[in-house]
């Protein structure tokens, strides 16, 4: 994919994706999507399959950890556009699945040295304001 149109800090993202993508399916997982789109404003990052779990996967990349770890940056408002976006996934498929909300760190760039990735498994929860029929 030719990504050199897009402005630095989404290159940067896309690169990061595609990293936890990789580091992912090294761990056995398989990957369903990749930017899925869930009504006009929410999109799933990663959506993988581990075993009998649905995982949504938020990558957050950084260049360096100067200003402290991606995982921070997923703020009570972040999980609950992920939570929704989950909720309106869940609801399209009309059965009951296990499911978790994992959270990907990617510390590097393209061209760089080999990037620190790190996998936080089961990051959250639902958001409380959400449910599910079952």
């Amino acid at each position: 994919m030719k990504l050199s149109f897009l402005p630095s800090h989404l290159r940067t993202g896309a690169w990061g994706e595609r990293q936890a993508e990789d580091f992912l399916r090294e761990k056995g997982y398989r990957i369903l999507g990749r930017r899925v789109r869930i009504g006009l404003r929410d999109e799933i990052d990663l959506l993988a399959r581990d075993q009998d779990i649905l995982v949504f996967v938020e990558v957050k990349t950084r260049r360096g950890e100067r200003f402290g770890r991606p995982f921070a940056s997923v703020d009570r408002r972040k999980r609950h556009a992920l939570s929704r976006a989950a909720v309106r996934y869940l609801q399209k498929l009309r059965n009951p699945v296990n499911f978790r909300f994992d959270v990907m760190e990617v510390v590097g760039q393209e061209n760089g040295p080999v990037p620190l990735v790190r996998h936080v498994e089961n990051a959250f929860c639902l958001d409380r304001c959400y449910s599910l029929p079952w």
